[in-house]
């Protein structure tokens, strides 16, 4: 099974044709895709101004799209360097018991799904290095109260998510699962409270 950055590379190949670029881009997705296989590729198609069906697309369209992947790329694997180091020291000072930040971590190795959007269409407008380095920025602070992508404070708890876990606080204004370490308790409640205030208005 090919790497990132061998699929990487036949996007840049130019003896292969725009369609098996296109593939090729496609598949780096399986690799990493902080959105989502799906709302990253939504995203990167808005950003290189590529039709999401488009199966020709232009190689400047194909190569803005994947240096913006790139780049996204290269911000998280530094996070999640200093990340497994801080977590060997942590260790080697006799501290082990995982955190909720750990947990969390565990399920986004890699960066697929780090700021999960369960709908493809909506999802930060920024560049995805941006977006990162904002969570990242969020990560490694105190909890707090809203979304540490776009800075909204609506946030709503949402069942059945297709994502594991199906289930948590998602921004109403970029779409991102936001990650449950960096809120305070009193969001989290007040996202389930919202949701509980939206079921009993429906019926």
């Amino acid at each position: 099974m090919a790497g990132f950055r061998s699929l990487a590379r036949r996007v840049r190949d130019p003896r292969l044709i725009d369609a098996e670029q296109r593939t090729s881009l496609r598949r780096c997705l399986e690799r990493f895709a902080p959105y989502g296989h799906r709302a990253t590729w939504h995203h990167l198609c808005l950003r290189a101004g590529i039709a999401p069906d488009d199966r020709h697309p232009r190689q400047a369209q194909l190569m803005a799209a994947l240096e913006e992947l790139e780049e996204a790329r290269a911000v998280w694997l530094g996070y999640e360097a200093e990340f497994a180091a801080r977590r060997k020291r942590e260790k080697y000072d006799g501290i082990r018991r995982p955190t909720s930040l750990d947990d969390w971590h565990r399920r986004t190795w890699g960066g697929n799904g780090v700021a999960w959007c369960d709908d493809p269409a909506v999802h930060p407008a920024g560049r995805l290095a941006d977006v990162l380095r904002r969570l990242i920025t969020a990560l490694d602070s105190a909890p707090g109260d809203c979304c540490p992508v776009c800075g909204a404070t609506r946030i709503v708890w949402r069942e059945g998510l297709r994502h594991d876990p199906a289930a948590g606080p998602v921004c109403t204004e970029c779409g991102i699962v936001v990650p449950v370490p960096v809120l305070r308790p009193e969001a989290l409640s007040a996202a389930r409270a919202v949701a509980w205030e939206s079921r009993y208005a429906v019926r």
